[in-house]
């Protein structure tokens, strides 16, 4: 065994590193940890049902566990939607430019920054 893990697979580690700093910016000026930003931001989107914590010990938990009360400002999401978005593949943006109006609320909260 290498030792590499290479899932889930990396396409951009430049954006992931940008995305980890606007986490870290966002989490040290709330006093939390950039994982209860992620994870408040996942929890946040209405196409997430629910989100797996990986903790590996009990202050982890903890930590994770406390994102559940965490609501991340307006412009918290704003920034991380800039920083994290990838870019449209079909058939999303051929949805986005042709059948904007026919969109479901889930779809559109994959699509709506993309709808001019």
């Amino acid at each position: 065994m290498s030792g590499d893990w290479d899932e889930p697979p990396i396409y951009d580690q430049d954006k992931l590193y940008d995305t980890i700093e606007v986490l870290i910016e966002i989490g040290s000026a709330r006093g939390v940890s950039a994982a209860q930003i992620a994870l408040a931001y996942l929890i946040g989107k209405p196409a997430v049902t629910s989100v797996i914590v990986g903790a590996r010990t009990e202050a982890q938990l903890t930590d994770n566990l406390a994102s559940a009360d965490l609501v991340l400002s307006d412009e918290e999401v704003t920034r991380l939607d800039a920083v994290s978005a990838e870019p449209l593949r079909y058939p999303y943006w051929h949805q986005a430019g042709n059948i904007a109006d026919r969109l479901s609320p889930a779809d559109f909260s994959l699509l709506g920054r993309y709808i001019g």
